[in-house]
């Protein structure tokens, strides 16, 4: 019989913030739970923490107050391993140690029915490993919640290696029935969004490494271009350095030290400093007795004025605006004259799309190359604008310029953005800039996830938007029109031949199959 009957008693070892979590969700969907802790009374606390926090969710009419009662009473705290027989499911959040899992699986095995579904909450740890070496390790499934456990929908479903189909199933459901939202991946090192955020924080440290802005002006790029909820500085202020580092490092261990997932420099540097985030006062920025950065003030450009008229320059339909052509319609919404003109090949030389600025440079949208590359083979200056996630409702841009692009060109080119009616941080030179930079390393390691069949596609995005808040999935971003991830790709990996900005096979097949990336 299926774990997931109505009413079926559920054990929860660990009774930390997790712990705690995932036990009021099981009880909210209508099972005895008992909470387990190895250290005394943690387990009566959490109940207790637990029945005020039902209360105080019937106070605001979040729920009834018989809910809430109904809720509490079926919470009950245990101090033995023996006190959880006759449980159908028992999830597991204690630390994240191999050994000590193992042991505690190793443990039930003895104590509950041999139909019993056996969860790890594990976010690092492979689920293969946590179940070697039991009687029956097909019943061990990886149930993944995000913190908070009764506020976040998504739950990642992991099947290790000798994960019965079945237990899979089970699992799914019972995600389901606790009104969660369960994608399904295999025992991967990161398993779905911990592996394909990793390029999201990485990018950036190394953009700051590499000069290309300050952590403030990148932060600010990618939540007000990129529509990204928090940018990676401030989040990963806000969950820990020491924390986010760590798992950097087990994806990197766990993958031999593929340089795609390669820590950085600049966070072990914080990490030994001390400058852990918020819960140290301090990290990439400095932190308020309220807990406000007191130093996160992004480059933004004084206010320019714009051309009165523009020419945006076409050949055989290209523009040099494809993400970003919506911009082109606020700034003339801002009173400039946008003008469009069909350019015909001349004794062989092929316009440049965009559109000409004053001093000679060109105002295109960014396709990869770094500015200075764009057309160093005709010397012709560039201002190359970064790409946003909705370009009608974004509220800044990022400007990188050529460098023999003349200061009249780029301040032009700065009073055309603020026309459009958004602030503009100019940035050094890298090749996509900040936001076309990350996109396309998120596209492509959630490619190469669905390449490798440890996800479906459509699981993938529907993980990043709920499990992190990205405006969109990563493999949906990818199709859209002029998105060309590769050609980023290729030009990051021209630029650092690190090993790093590999292309995943995946994109070749799509395209000789002539096919969406989420339908392969």
């Amino acid at each position: 019989m299926s774990p997931v009957r109505e009413g079926a008693p559920v054990a929860v070892v660990g009774a930390g913030t997790m712990g705690a979590g995932i036990a009021l969700v099981a009880a909210r969907a209508g099972h005895p739970v008992r909470l387990l802790d190895v250290r005394p009374d943690a387990a009566r606390a959490a109940v207790a923490e637990l029945v005020a926090r039902l209360d105080s969710l019937a106070e605001r009419g979040r729920i009834t107050a018989d809910q809430a009662r109904a809720a509490a009473e079926r919470l009950t705290a245990v101090a033995r391993t023996t006190d959880l027989a006759g449980c159908a499911v028992v999830v597991e959040a204690v630390a994240e140690d191999l050994a000590v899992k193992r042991a505690l699986f190793a443990d039930l095995e003895t104590v509950v029915d041999a139909g019993a579904l056996l969860a790890t909450n594990t976010s690092s740890l492979s689920v293969t490993a946590v179940a070697s070496g039991l009687r029956h390790p097909g019943r061990v499934v990886g149930l993944h919640f995000f913190n908070p456990a009764d506020r976040m929908r998504l739950v990642e479903v992991v099947r290790g290696e000798a994960t019965d189909p079945p237990v899979v199933d089970d699992a799914v459901d019972l995600a389901r029935a606790w009104d969660k939202t369960p994608v399904v991946c295999t025992s991967t090192p990161g398993f779905v969004v911990n592996r394909v955020a990793r390029p999201y924080y990485g990018e950036a440290q190394r953009m700051v490494e590499e000069g290309v802005a300050d952590p403030a002006t990148v932060d600010a790029v990618l939540r007000e271009a990129g529509a990204f909820p928090l940018g990676p500085f401030e989040l990963t202020d806000l969950v820990g350095q020491d924390v986010n580092l760590a798992v950097s490092r087990s994806v990197w261990e766990q993958t031999f030290h593929d340089p795609r997932y390669a820590p950085t420099v600049f966070q072990q540097r914080l990490v030994d400093a001390g400058r852990l985030g918020r819960k140290t006062g301090r990290g990439v920025y400095a932190y308020d007795a309220m807990g406000r950065a007191c130093d996160a003030t992004p480059s933004t450009e004084p206010p320019r004025p714009a051309p009165a008229h523009v020419v945006v320059q076409t050949f055989e339909g290209r523009t040099g605006f494809d993400v970003m052509a919506p911009l082109l319609d606020r700034i003339a919404a801002g009173g400039v004259v946008v003008e469009r003109v069909e350019l015909d090949e001349q004794d062989g030389d092929l316009p440049t799309p965009g559109i000409p600025l004053p001093g000679g440079a060109h105002l295109l949208e960014t396709y990869g190359v770094a500015a200075s590359g764009s057309y160093a083979s005709d010397g012709r200056p560039v201002v190359l604008l970064d790409w946003a996630h909705d370009a009608t409702t974004c509220t800044r841009v990022a400007l990188s310029a050529s460098a023999d692009c003349p200061p009249v060109s780029l301040a032009a080119a700065v009073g055309l953005c603020q026309a459009a009616g958004v602030a503009v941080s100019v940035v050094g030179e890298s090749p996509g800039g900040i936001v076309a930079r990350t996109v396309a390393m998120l596209v492509n390691e959630a490619v190469d996830l669905v390449g490798r069949g440890e996800a479906t596609a459509e699981d993938v995005d529907v993980a990043m938007i709920l499990g992190t808040g990205y405006p969109s999935g990563p493999l949906e971003w990818g199709e859209r029109p002029g998105v060309d991830a590769p050609f980023v790709l290729e030009r990051l990996h021209e630029a650092f031949p690190t090993g790093r900005y590999r292309l995943s096979p995946l994109f070749e097949r799509a395209e000789r199959a002539g096919r969406l990336l989420r339908e392969l």
